[in-house]
């Protein structure tokens, strides 16, 4: 009943599909946005050191077309830098990830753990990575353990917090038929609470490595070498702008891919989920 109204109407179905719609208004504002870019930038509307949409679009295609060329270590294609800014972020986020899981299991079970062990985390959450980053080099005196050490710092915390989370609000149903049936704290915990906690944890994890990817730009900055942080600064330096945009693109897309990653996890370890 409800197509042929939409017949009768003369709207075909396809044209009432709501992510067709997202897509074609996406794609409209893209352009009208790049349209104005490029108005603005040939009109001299913008700073002299804006550059136009095209050269940017042009620029942006030179750097992915070769991504991996190397004519030296102060001359590398952007993919280069890339996987170096990945490497540091997956180290350092394992390292975050071994640190914030055991420890939010162990908090989530005690209550009176839990309560001592809140003021180090609101005291501590807060707190930029820019801050961590003097005090790395102080105790670590190398750039790249500095780095790895802020991403690890910086990412504890959502995965400590929601692992807590979740374990402490383990349904108390669970926990009564595991210890009638005889099971073992530890075997408890592995079948019971840890499956139970799993959506809380990935969760945390999810938000972790957002954060850890957001910070490593920053950390590449100021310690300088290979990494998408130090290319962005580098490109500066040579005043190209087209460059710095297409780092910002490259970091935007790769953060949505690493996101997706997570949320398919997520989706996965969740209960209730369609097959």
């Amino acid at each position: 009943m409800q197509n042929t109204s939409r017949a009768a109407n003369g709207i075909p179905p396809w044209l009432l599909n709501k992510n067709l719609q997202a897509f074609v208004l996406f794609l409209l504002s893209f352009i009208s946005f790049l349209v104005v870019w490029e108005i603005g930038a040939q009109t001299g509307l913008f700073s002299r050191l804006m550059p136009s949409a095209s050269r940017t679009l042009i620029d942006f295609w030179g750097w992915i077309s070769d991504p991996f060329y190397d004519y030296g270590p102060n001359d590398k294609g952007i993919g280069w830098h890339l996987l170096v800014s990945l490497r540091r972020v997956l180290i350092g986020f394992t390292i975050g990830s071994l640190i914030a899981i055991p420890l939010g299991v162990v908090v989530g079970l005690s209550e009176v753990l839990s309560k001592a062990i809140d003021p180090y985390i609101q005291l501590l959450k807060p707190v930029s990575p820019l801050a961590w980053l003097p005090l790395g080099l102080g105790l670590l005196q190398d750039s790249e353990k500095t780095a790895l050490f802020v991403i690890a710092i910086t990412s504890i915390w959502p995965t400590l917090i929601n692992t807590k989370f979740g374990v402490s609000n383990v349904s108390s149903e669970y926990l009564d038929v595991a210890k009638t049936l005889g099971a073992s704290r530890w075997r408890t915990i592995r079948k019971v609470i840890l499956p139970a906690a799993a959506p809380s944890i990935v969760s945390g994890l999810r938000i972790s490595i957002g954060i850890s990817w957001l910070v490593i730009v920053a950390a590449e900055i100021l310690v300088g070498g290979t990494g998408l942080g130090y290319f962005v600064w580098n490109e500066w330096n040579n005043l190209s702008i087209t460059s710095i945009i297409t780092a910002i693109i490259v970091i935007g897309l790769v953060g949505i891919v690493l996101d997706r990653i997570f949320g398919i996890l997520q989706s996965f370890v969740s209960f209730g989920r369609k097959s």
